[in-house]
């Protein structure tokens, strides 16, 4: 099919569902621009509001073959984007209030406090990022997004048992590392 722009929204959505690669590009194309807008907008980080598209762009193939439009395909994928903006901001609010809850506490202790736990945090952030590919997302989706593993599984469209699997397998090699770093320290 060479006209994939005359198609409706309907139409691509049902060629999308095949596995159509040209239906999937011609919907990117089309809504991209909006929810970069809407997501920017809301989010005020540009990086922010492009890593949220693609995630939503990356659910919508991944999930092609099970996904139910009862809406239209904007509507759709424009209540994804605020639903992908209020885990953000609530992650963000959480953190927030976290790290002034720590602050409060460590004030109250000692300004050396403080910097241990930055730095305790940084090493966590790099052991993190050292982690498998896929174990890193499962283990952020479920720490950082406060996601389920049935959430996860269903996002990533994988079984449970592969979360539960990524999750353990990223929290014996965090407890691994941090032991090896304690160690050191003595």
């Amino acid at each position: 099919m060479a006209a994939y722009g005359t198609l409706t929204d309907e139409e691509l959505t049902d060629l999308l569902k095949e596995g159509d690669h040209a239906a999937f590009t011609e919907i990117y194309q089309r809504y991209w621009k909006k929810l970069f807008y809407i997501a920017g907008k809301k989010l005020g980080n540009l990086e922010e509001a492009e890593e949220v598209v693609q995630n939503i762009f990356m659910s919508l193939w991944n999930r092609r073959a099970v996904i139910v439009i009862t809406t239209t395909l904007g509507a759709y994928l424009t209540t994804s984007v605020k639903y992908w903006i209020i885990k953000i901001l609530d992650k963000q609010y959480h953190e927030q209030k976290y790290t002034q809850s720590i602050a409060n506490h460590v004030l109250d202790d000692s300004t050396q406090q403080w910097l241990e736990f930055l730095d305790l945090k940084e090493i966590l952030e790099r052991y993190i990022s050292e982690l498998p590919e896929k174990c890193q997302l499962v283990f952020n989706m479920s720490r950082n997004l406060n996601m389920s593993q049935k959430q996860i599984a269903k996002e990533l469209n994988i079984s449970e048992k592969t979360v539960e699997a990524h999750m353990g397998k990223a929290i014996k090699t965090l407890r691994t590392r941090f032991n090896q770093f304690f160690l050191t320290l003595l």
